[in-house]
């Protein structure tokens, strides 16, 4: 299902697809999206402003493999994306102010988080949005980004240019025609970014959730996006589509 222009509602319209679409994300992943050993959670606090899908693992016992089972091997099927940037990580630098976070279920190794107009609306909150993002990769936590709203003042080339500006300063430019953002990040070293432009009509691309240096599951954005959707009341969708009744 082609991505609707959610700039033309305000934002508690968004917001209201925007619970349903992350309880859906959830269920996908929990139901055969991942590994047996990962599970994900809403709303979960790994500490800093609160992420919208949280996959967290086990903890592990002795007899359990290192590495999971079912999900996709970076060196047997390399992600792909319009743009893959890399940078090296000062591990010192890291390690001086790394803080480990452990849910009581499990350790967090991944957060999903999806942008909202909130996130975008002055600089104060789009500098928190970033420090977060930023946050989670220092700690080791990869981190999956949608945006689904234009560039404003606050990020003019998207909100992947500034997350990456954090970690390595460099050109960057989305295409006129593709205003609108996923972005999946590593937490490894050296990092790597898998950026993918879409627009306002396209479907959106199953970015690679890393669930570890050399394993990822792509992300079920597109499906649960259409469950989400189709859920909405027919007046919130016809506003949505039509511009109103």
């Amino acid at each position: 299902m082609p991505i609707h222009d959610w700039s033309r509602v305000d934002a508690g319209v968004f917001h209201d697809f925007h619970q349903a679409w992350t309880i859906e994300i959830c269920n996908a992943l929990n139901a055969g999206g991942l590994p047996a050993e990962y599970f994900a959670m809403a709303e979960q606090v790994t500490g800093g402003p609160v992420p919208d899908v949280v996959t967290l693992q086990r903890r592990s016992s002795p007899v359990e493999s290192p590495h999971p089972s079912g999900g996709i091997a970076v060196a047997d099927a390399p992600p792909q994306a319009r743009f893959i940037a890399s940078a090296e990580i000062n591990l010192y630098a890291a390690k001086a102010n790394r803080i480990t976070i452990r849910h009581r279920l499990g350790r967090v190794v991944a957060v999903i988080e999806v942008v909202s107009p909130g996130n975008k609306s002055s600089r104060n909150a789009i500098r928190a949005f970033v420090a977060k993002a930023y946050e989670l990769l220092s700690q080791g936590i990869s981190l999956l980004v949608v945006d689904l709203f234009p560039p404003t003042p606050r990020d003019p080339q998207g909100i992947h240019k500034e997350i990456w500006d954090e970690i390595r300063e460099e050109p960057f430019e989305l295409p006129p025609d593709k205003p609108l953002t996923v972005a999946a990040y590593t937490a490894t070293e050296p990092q790597v970014a898998y950026v993918e432009p879409i627009a306002v009509g396209d479907l959106l691309p199953p970015l690679p959730i890393f669930l570890d240096p050399e394993t990822y599951v792509p992300a079920p954005l597109e499906s649960t996006y259409q469950t989400a959707w189709v859920k909405r009341p027919a007046v919130v969708r016809e506003l949505i589509e039509h511009g109103g009744p």
